[in-house]
């Protein structure tokens, strides 16, 4: 009998980890795709020959500069920035036990933009040392906004609340930040602010990619014990779960995850928010969901990008799209919440 329940449950595990990997490979072909769509589709459109062409030609001028200087950067940044988002997003919603613990709710992204304006606005400056000021200011003030949050049960709710109102005060002080900032430099800020890939440059890349490739490494090697957390603290303890050094972990990882992808692309919203519950859905909460919320980052940040440009007349930062996206979202979770009677 008892054989027979442990060949059953092989099979239930095996069936689950195959339709993992097809998972994961067909987000793979996706992502494939849309990356051929964001370098041949544009003002311009060019053949997948000629993109090729220009991508490995000394050439520099015209089409060569569109490809290489404008779409190349957008493509590479937009990916790795929309798998940034997408495994920060998972890491904090399971770390926290909450589907609305999300960067861009908890005032994540917003503590970085407050700081990125603040450079461009106020200081004047932008490019890596923007990026670094950013990166630096979501860390300190999540770290802050972590230590108000205590400890106990109560931790992640708080954590929430404390972190919306912080978004609040941030929000405000970015309101100011564009009254009283240069008249110049306003246009910039606020197109950074909805989450833009038309600033971005290859100068950008290699941080980017260096900072999503550690920090995502760390995240998915800790993920066996973030999944044994799920099943409670008491539990996981037993387990042999280090519980102090994979909360610490996790919550840096997806902090710099979150605060660099900011940094480089403006707080592209709703990636975060929506890749956790898709890779749920695709994998039923498996052991590569974390793996699968990164890649359906980067398809959220790849057609967002690819319809604000191609579909509309006017062409709208990527943010735009994405939040568009997000909204109906947040709103059934909300009413689904108070349904069941659950707090935030």
């Amino acid at each position: 009998m008892t054989n027979s329940i442990d060949n059953d449950l092989r099979k239930i595990y095996k069936k689950h980890d195959v339709q993992n990997a097809f998972c994961i490979v067909a987000l793979v072909v996706i992502i494939g795709i849309l990356s051929v769509f964001m370098m041949t589709l544009g003002n311009t459109d060019y053949s997948l020959k000629e993109v090729f062409g220009y991508l490995f030609s000394n050439e520099t001028k015209g089409a060569a500069y569109t490809i290489k200087t404008l779409r190349l950067p957008r493509m590479l940044v937009g990916g790795f920035a929309g798998f940034a988002f997408g495994i920060s997003g998972f890491t904090f919603q399971n770390l926290l036990r909450n589907p609305l613990a999300s960067p861009d709710i908890i005032g994540v992204t917003a503590e970085s933009s407050a700081a990125a304006v603040f450079c461009i606005l106020i200081l004047g400056i932008s490019g890596a040392a923007a990026s670094f000021f950013a990166v630096a200011a979501g860390l300190i003030i999540t770290t802050l906004i972590f230590l108000l949050s205590g400890k106990g049960h109560a931790f992640s709710s708080r954590m929430i609340l404390i972190g919306i109102g912080m978004q609040a005060v941030l929000n405000a002080l970015i309101s100011w930040m564009l009254l009283v900032g240069s008249e110049y430099d306003v246009g910039t800020a606020l197109r950074w602010l909805r989450g833009s890939l038309n600033l971005v440059q290859m100068s950008d890349v290699p941080v980017i990619v260096t900072v999503t490739v550690i920090c995502s490494g760390l995240l998915l090697i800790c993920n066996r014990y973030l999944r044994m957390m799920q099943l409670g603290d008491e539990y996981a303890t037993t387990l042999g779960v280090p519980m102090t050094a994979v909360r610490v972990c996790c919550m840096v990882c997806a902090l710099v995850l979150s605060a660099t992808a900011t940094a480089a692309t403006g707080p592209i919203a709703s990636v975060a928010f929506l890749s956790g519950p898709i890779a749920q859905k695709c994998t039923r909460n498996g052991k590569n969901a974390m793996a699968v919320a990164g890649l359906v980052g980067t398809i959220l940040v790849f057609a967002s990008e690819l319809v604000s440009k191609n579909v509309f007349e006017t062409k709208y930062p990527v943010g735009v799209i994405t939040g568009l996206l997000g909204a109906p979202y947040l709103l059934l979770l909300l009413l689904n919440l108070n349904r069941k009677g659950e707090k935030i």
